[in-house]
């Protein structure tokens, strides 16, 4: 353990008996922050962000990103796009369990550079998501205490639905508002019913396969009036694995998935954004391919699609 009580990796969680867990639980509920529905990010002596996509229990793949994070020094900050849980590797044991807790123990560590966006999964106490893994995952390491869960959701609801930084990006895990009105934009975010959530963790990219059916799917007409809107240059999101990896409408879409559980689709990927100048398209982010994938995959072929490391 490091600081007071926190795990300073995932194989400390799963080696967490049921008394320590809970004490976990309580030092979590005392340091991690309530954040809004919706954040901004920026400031005079932040660089960059890391921002990461679904996880979903991927607590290797998880591990490597903080360990970016934490190398990266004061001007870092950290940023999932949600799904930290359920859908879990077969290699990674309780992967929901290991996952969150790590990342919530790193968000109490630095709560002012750390912000986990909240996803479909997070969500699902208001909109159902499936599979739901985490509640027998902490029965079968835990034993059946119900309030166990109900205490890791109650912390994984202190996220954002969403965020903008100051170098003119947009991040979400599924979409954004269709309906602005009035001066500032971000006014919306002040009442959350459950469209505006199903549009903001839920609602398909068009260009996606998948159809979940919680939200009309969006597309560029949907994205135009939102980017003149919001004064924004573009949106980095999760949620549909199909696109990976893949710049879309005019380079003003990218979205990211950080679990071999998709990696077929376009690897196991993060994305370095710019926090001290201002950012035009998703060419301007860098994208990292992590050292958890199975294979390789090739550089992008369009001439304009983001750069390509593998870390």
């Amino acid at each position: 353990m490091t600081g007071p009580g926190l795990p300073a990796s995932p194989e400390e969680v799963l080696a967490l008996g049921p008394e320590e867990a809970d004490a976990l639980l309580e030092e979590l509920e005392r340091t991690v922050p309530r954040h809004p529905a919706f954040v901004t990010i920026g400031g005079p002596d932040l660089e960059r962000a890391i921002v990461f996509g679904d996880s979903h229990g991927d607590w290797p793949s998880t591990r490597e990103v903080v360990a970016r994070f934490e190398a990266g020094g004061r001007g870092t900050v950290l940023v999932g796009l949600g799904d930290y849980i359920d859908r879990v590797p077969d290699d990674c044991g309780a992967g929901s369990i290991a996952n969150a807790f790590f990342l919530l123990s790193t968000a109490a560590r630095s709560p002012a550079r750390v912000f986990l966006l909240q996803g479909n999964h997070e969500t699902t106490r208001r909109i159902a998501a499936r599979p739901l893994d985490l509640p027998t995952e902490v029965k079968r390491l835990w034993g059946d205490d119900p309030s166990r869960y109900s205490r890791l959701m109650g912390l994984l609801e202190r996220g954002p639905l969403a965020a903008e930084t100051r170098s003119g990006a947009y991040l979400a895990h599924a979409g954004f508002p269709r309906h602005l009105e009035g001066t500032p934009w971000s006014r919306v975010f002040r009442t959350v019913d459950d469209p505006l959530l199903a549009e903001v963790v839920w609602a398909e990219c068009a260009a996606s396969r998948a159809r979940r059916g919680a939200a009309e799917p969006w597309g560029a007409p949907d994205l135009d009036r939102f980017l003149a809107a919001s004064g924004l240059a573009l949106v980095l999101r999760g949620h549909d694995p199909d696109l990976t990896g893949k710049a879309l409408y005019g380079e003003r879409v990218m979205t990211l998935h950080t679990t071999r559980v998709y990696e077929e689709y376009g690897g196991v990927i993060t994305g370095d954004l710019a926090l001290d100048r201002p950012v035009r398209s998703v060419v301007d982010i860098r994208l990292h391919h992590l050292s958890t994938e199975g294979r390789s995959f090739p550089p992008p072929r369009s001439r304009a699609s983001p750069g390509r490391t593998r870390n």
